[in-house]
């Protein structure tokens, strides 16, 4: 079992035993029917990437390419064109909040643009190491006043450089997401931002150390209750998977989703054992795009 396995399980358990159901929910499906969700608040996973640990999941396939282009998108592309998107990665799932001139509008990659956010941030590192000022935060609500799409789920990273007691510079990075549809895409946010933190070292020089994910609301919608279920009654691919970037390349805005390989990883086995989920109704509401 993975460390991103166990944790797949711990918080599905919690939530189908603990979580609330909300009242009037905002989305709906594409029947017009309310997106009812099942959420807890509050709690974290922590991945020690000197170990090896890592959200790598064995309970479903998982679209690991497409997430990173997704990345990649927002902070190296610094963009919100959906066509770009495509082209460039072949991902339509952010199709859904067009906003009718093929962007999302002022949120995600325009923010990351319009504040300088990345270059600044792989400027300070290096120039600050012992600084504790080294955020990306794009919850910008001036930017909000214009017209856009989803406001950002995952928010916001907070970079610390520790000197270890070894000798070796760690570079450690947490991400706060505000709300998690964890069915769908918990464990893609998760690796998303793992190699996001791999991609910084490379660039930086600092060696890899701890990421932690702090969720503030995490959901099942009701349509996705039997899909938890059998995934909590799936048994895990024993495998200890490595994320590797092309030693070849440093600067992060060199990197492409080629350049980052998953190592030990049984994908085979895992689509034969444990195939992708099929939701119960044939209605998709409009955020359920990786669970397909």
């Amino acid at each position: 079992m993975t460390k991103g396995d166990m944790y797949t399980k711990e918080i599905f358990k919690r939530i189908l035993e603990e979580g609330t159901w909300d009242v009037n929910p905002r989305p709906r499906y594409k029947d017009g029917t309310k997106a009812h969700t099942l959420s807890v608040n509050h709690g974290m996973c922590t991945y020690d990437i000197t170990k090896g640990e890592n959200p790598l999941i064995t309970l479903r396939p998982i679209a690991i390419k497409s997430s990173i282009g997704e990345l990649l998108w927002i902070y190296q592309d610094e963009s919100n064109d959906l066509d770009l998107l495509k082209e460039k990665y072949g991902v339509t799932w952010w199709d859904e909040w067009d906003i009718g001139n093929r962007t999302i509008g002022t949120c995600y990659g325009h923010t990351i643009h319009q504040y300088d956010l990345m270059r600044k941030l792989l400027q300070n590192l290096k120039e600050n190491p012992d600084g504790r000022r080294h955020i990306i935060n794009m919850w910008q609500e001036e930017e909000f006043s214009q017209k856009h799409g989803l406001k950002p789920c995952a928010f916001m990273t907070q970079w610390n450089v520790r000197h270890g007691s070894d000798g070796v510079d760690y570079l450690d990075m947490c991400l706060t997401q505000r709300s998690s549809d964890f069915a769908t895409a918990g464990c893609i946010n998760q690796l998303q931002y793992l190699v996001f933190l791999l991609l910084v070292c490379s660039h930086t020089g600092y060696t890899p150390g701890r990421f932690t994910w702090f969720y503030n609301n995490i959901q099942i919608y009701d349509r996705h209750i039997t899909q938890v279920k059998e995934m909590l009654n799936r048994e895990p691919i024993n495998c200890q998977p490595k994320i590797v970037l092309n030693p070849d390349k440093k600067n992060f805005y060199d990197f492409t989703p080629d350049d980052v390989k998953i190592e030990g990883y049984p994908r085979a086995l895992v689509k034969e054992k444990n195939p992708q989920l099929k939701l119960v109704s044939n209605e998709k509401y409009k955020y359920d795009c990786l669970y397909q």
